[in-house]
Parts: C-alpha cells; structure tokens; sequence
C-alpha cells in the first residue's frame, strides 16, 4: 500500500477545517430578521433660507473660542477665565473623559494574549492508618512553576469593533467635556449680564427716588404759599417710599447676581462681594455664517458628540452579532515541577501542554438574539437623539436670530418712548411749577417715564442675554481637533445587513 503524499493530507486538513466551520456556523444561533430601524437624518433637507433671509451672512461668521471677550469687559473676562480653572461641574465632564479613556484601554487590552506565571509549593503527610507504613508518616511535597497564555483570536472581528466603539465613545466624551465648559462660560456671561441689568434697574429706581423727593420739596413749597392743599402733599410723600422700596428690591437683586457668580466660578459667597459693577455691555456683534446647517453639525459640541454616540452605538451591533459565531480559544501551560526545589530547573521536571478550543453558540434560549435586539434598539435611540439635536440646533439658531432682530426693534422703539415721556414729564413739571397744572399731570407723567424706562432696561438686557444664546447656539467658538471630528455621513446602514 502506497503512502498518501503530504500535500494531499494538507489538502484534506484544510478542506476538512472548512467544512468543519461550515457546519459550525450552519450549527449556531441565527441573527436572521433582527436590525436596528434608524436612519441619520439628511440636513440637506432641513431649509432654513426663508428663515434666514434677511440676516447678515458670512463666511466668517461663527464665535471666536473666546467670544465673551467681544463684551468688552474685563472683569468678565477674569470670571470666565476663574470659572474654567477649575468648577466642579467641569471635574465631573473630566472625569468621565477619563473613564471613557480607561474603557479604550479595557478594549485594546481583550484584542491581546494574555500571560501569567504562577508558582508554589505543595506538602503532604498522610497518616500509616489509612495508607500502611510504606507511604504513611512521611512528608513529601512538590514545588511548581507554570506560565498560562491565553489569547482569544478575533476571527469575525468583534473585539476591533468593541475597540473602536470605545475609541468612538471617547471621542464623544472629549466633545462633551468641551461642551460642558461652553456651558460654563455662557452661564457665567448670562449672570453677568443679569448683573449688569440689575445695575441699570438700581440706576432706573435712583433717578425715580430722586424725582420723588424733588417732586415732595415742590410740592411742600406750593402748600407753603397756599396753591397746593395736604392731599397733594400726602400724594407726593407716598411715592417717596415706593421708589425707596424700588431701590432696595434692586439691591437685592444685585447681592442675588454676585452670589449667584460667585457659584458658578467656583467658590463661595464672599467672592461675590468683589465683583464691581459690569462696564455699560453692547450685545455681541455676530454676523451668521452662510454655510447653515451643514457646517453647524461640526460647530456644535452636543450634535458631534451626539454622533460619536451614533458610531459607537453602529460598533455595537457588530460585536453582538459576533456572539453568534464560533469563537476560537487558544490556551497553553508550560512551567516545572519537582519534589525539591532545586530540581526545578533539571529538563526533568517540565512540562507542557497547548489545548485551542472551538465554542459554537448553538443554544441560548434566546439571550443572543435579545442581547442583539437590545444593541439595535440602542443604536435607534443613539439616531434618534442626533437627529433630534440636529433639529434643536436649527430651531435654537432661528429663534435667537429672530429674536435678535425683534429686540433691536422694540429696544429702538422703546428708546423713542423714553424720550417722549422724560419730556412729557418736563413739561408737566413745569405746568405745575408754574402754577397751570395739576399734581396728577406730574404724577401720570412720572409713572409713565419710570414704566419706560424699566422696559427699556429690560430689553436691553435682552439684547445682550440673545446674543449669548446666539453665540452659544453657534457652537460658542467650538473646533474640535481632527481626531474628534465626527463623520459628516454614516455607513452604518450598510453594515447592519
């Protein structure tokens, strides 16, 4: 009998593997009619040029990273610098970065083999009773050294996906850490605005007070020379402790606004009493860059992120569906072991052993398939909270520019009403002193002036508290590094057949 050839045992071994495989795979659970239902939405679909019309458009025209500093304040610019060194809610986003960075290392380190040495020693003494007087009371023992590799190889890929899907979720975690800080720094610019607003209703009550207490010295005089009787008087001494009261309310809302930037720059309330008044603030001049909305999906941190989470929520369902595949182990132990310990190194006293393992995944009453169904349904919720940023985003954008344009209005219209009723006022002022008019002109004049000028503080206020919410809608100067750059279209569909 002839000898078979080597080659053909070769080929027989391989195509034996093969069909071994095949039937493995044909063996093992089924992920057939299981993917995920989301779809990433097109924001080429999303029209916002009627919307936007008629706002200023430039190439040039998102926030600069430090776009608080267009304020024109410098203490400002020291709170947002205080308040970025070092805020609590800053450490928490670090610190989830941190911990996303573990997880990549987590992942990288399962793609590995893995190698551990062990050693000990063993000692025995059984008594003659149970085992007769050749092997009983004497002690004997063994001394052992072995070293165990393992590694687990990646034959559908699985464990590059769970990698990949950490590196993909430290990525979101690196935008979400930045997006943390925009936060910060528009927190701290709208208190301070708030700051400045109260200021301004402290000035508006001021100058009432001392209208009122002009208006009682008039008006005892008048009384004094017969013209004016009590009732007048009375009328004029009530509006005294009213704009009294004005003040202090204006006051406490000053004392609110330093304690309230003092939390959020990081420390306690005595911080707040030394902040000085804010400089007069002009709303941040912002032209709206005309490459909307495909170039706002890279200038906002929360729709970036929100795409990492996407990618990595795709990489998950590649690992699940690898769990209903064989898995291939490969094992070995190989070390010394000798009665004494200085036989330990004799060519004796080795020993080996190598065991690969194949696991089919034949039965799992249905955990795979659940686990997969699971993972698709985490990726529709990862498509539908992009998606639904995507919009937020547009929506935030078009709300600020439009409220942008309306306060510019009401404030100049409100600044013709201030005008109108200081003169008003005047005149009144003048009717009564010169003895042809009435207290209650003078009154109605007054209340109208004050009602103006509150109004216009507080659009004012409004001005510069949208231009930060414009600002921060922009992306608030927010450029992620190449490596974070999330993509702009997924190929996530055609993986998921």
């Amino acid at each position: 009998m002839n000898p078979i050839p080597h080659s053909t045992l070769r080929r027989s071994g391989r195509a034996l593997l093969v069909s071994a495989l095949a039937l493995a795979l044909a063996a093992c659970a089924s992920s057939r009619g299981l993917n995920p239902q989301g779809h990433v939405l097109d924001v080429d679909s999303l029209h916002s040029e009627r919307t936007l019309a008629d706002t200023d458009l430039s190439a040039t025209g998102f926030p600069a990273q430090d776009w608080w500093k267009a304020l024109g304040d410098a203490q400002l610019d020291a709170l947002v610098a205080e308040g970025l060194a070092g805020h609590p809610s800053l450490d928490a986003a670090d610190a989830r970065l941190r911990q996303a960075q573990a997880q990549v290392g987590t992942a990288r380190a399962d793609e590995l083999p893995s190698l551990s040495v062990s050693g000990g020693y063993t000692g025995l003494r059984l008594p003659e009773s149970m085992v007769g007087s050749e092997m009983g009371g004497r002690y004997g023992g063994s001394s052992q050294v072995a070293f165990d590799f393992s590694y687990g190889v990646d034959l559908w890929g699985g464990k590059r996906a769970a990698w990949e899907a950490a590196v993909d979720g430290a990525h979101a975690a690196t935008v979400e850490a930045q997006a943390a800080r925009l936060s910060l720094s528009t927190g701290i610019t709208q208190a301070y605005a708030d700051l400045a607003y109260a200021w301004q209703l402290n000035d508006v009550a001021e100058e009432e007070l001392a209208r009122s207490q002009k208006s009682l010295e008039l008006t005892r005089q008048r009384r004094s020379a017969g013209i004016d009787s009590d009732l007048q008087v009375r009328q004029a001494e009530a509006r005294v402790p009213a704009a009294q009261q004005q003040v202090q309310a204006a006051q406490q809302r000053i004392d609110a606004a330093r304690t309230a930037l003092a939390a959020l720059v990081g420390k306690g309330p005595d911080r707040g009493l030394s902040i000085q008044r804010p400089q007069p603030l002009n709303p941040v001049a912002l032209q709206l860059p005309g490459v909307l909305p495909s170039e706002l999906l890279g200038r906002r941190p929360d729709i970036v992120a929100a795409r990492w989470r996407v990618e990595a929520a795709d990489k998950q369902i590649k690992v699940a569906k690898t769990k209903f595949y064989p898995s291939f182990n490969l094992t070995a132990l190989a070390g010394v072991v000798a009665p004494n310990v200085g036989d330990l190194l004799k060519s004796s006293s080795t020993f080996a052993y190598i065991g690969p393992a194949l696991s089919l995944p034949i039965f799992e009453g249905g955990k795979l398939r659940a686990n997969l169904a699971n993972t698709d349904a985490q990726y529709d919720l990862a498509v539908a909270n992009y998606n639904q940023t995507v919009l937020d985003a547009l929506r935030d954008v078009a709300d600020q520019v439009n409220a942008v344009r309306s306060l510019a209005q009401q404030a100049h219209s409100q600044q013709q009403a201030v005008d109108t009723a200081r003169s008003a006022f005047d005149l009144a002022q003048q009717r009564y002193r010169a003895g042809i008019g009435s207290y209650l002109d003078v009154l109605t004049a007054q209340s109208t002036l004050l009602q103006s000028q509150q109004q216009l503080a507080g659009l004012q206020s409004q001005q510069v508290q949208t231009s930060v919410r414009l600002s921060k809608a922009l992306g608030g100067g927010f450029q992620p590094a190449d490596a974070d750059r999330a993509p702009i279209a997924s190929h996530s569909d055609s993986s998921h057949s």
